[in-house]
């Protein structure tokens, strides 16, 4: 069944969602291009733009390298993904002349991750975002420089049908829903409704 907004929004955003079934067939440069091209319009405090990205296509030279840094049970559908991406975010930032955190690294990297999973979407992929995967091995095996976060790692592809997927996954296979608004925003405290009619959430 279709996920339902309780209030007006595009379809793409209830329209996207984190599938473990995949084709593995190829991903067109277009497609990835026209995402990352998305991801780079994300805003961005002060236009530092700290996300980058490293890719593995299915069956490239980097792509086994890239399926052993996730868990096990990642592995068991990520496999059979049409790109795994890894993403990184700039730790420091240069403001008024001196290099400081940039405190927004993971919230702009985020914001970027989002358009690009929305654009995907429009070009008919899906992706699903990663978190259980070995980040020790992964700065190590990539070569990622200490002044780089390892946010998370994207799989995308076309989704497959669930007779492709391990059985283990197949009662998660569809969208899920989302907690009310009610719940995640609130009038100066949390617990405070912030609009006529909604009930307290505390």
């Amino acid at each position: 069944m279709p996920r339902q907004p309780d209030h007006p929004v595009a379809p793409l955003f209830v329209d996207r969602w984190s599938p473990r079934s995949f084709t593995a067939e190829p991903v067109p440069d277009d497609v990835l291009l026209s995402a990352f091209e998305a991801a780079r319009w994300a805003p961005s405090a002060s236009n530092v733009q700290p996300w980058r990205f490293l890719v593995a296509r299915h069956g490239d030279a980097h792509w086994q390298e890239f399926v052993e840094l996730l868990a096990p049970r990642n592995r068991l559908w990520a496999g059979q993904a049409s790109a795994l991406v890894v993403i990184l975010s700039a730790f420091w930032v240069e403001r008024q002349g001196a290099v400081v955190e940039n405190g927004s690294r993971s919230f702009d990297a985020g914001a970027a991750w989002t358009n690009f999973a929305h654009q995907a979407l429009l070009l008919g992929w899906h992706t699903h975002g990663i978190g259980g995967f070995d980040r020790i091995a992964a700065r190590e095996r990539l070569e990622v420089p200490e002044d780089y976060s390892i946010e998370a790692i994207v799989a995308i592809g076309r989704q497959a049908g669930i007779d492709t997927l391990h059985a283990d996954f197949h009662a998660a296979e569809s969208p899920n829903g989302r907690r009310p608004i009610d719940q995640t925003v609130f009038a100066g405290r949390l617990g405070l409704s912030a609009f006529t009619g909604e009930r307290n959430a505390a």
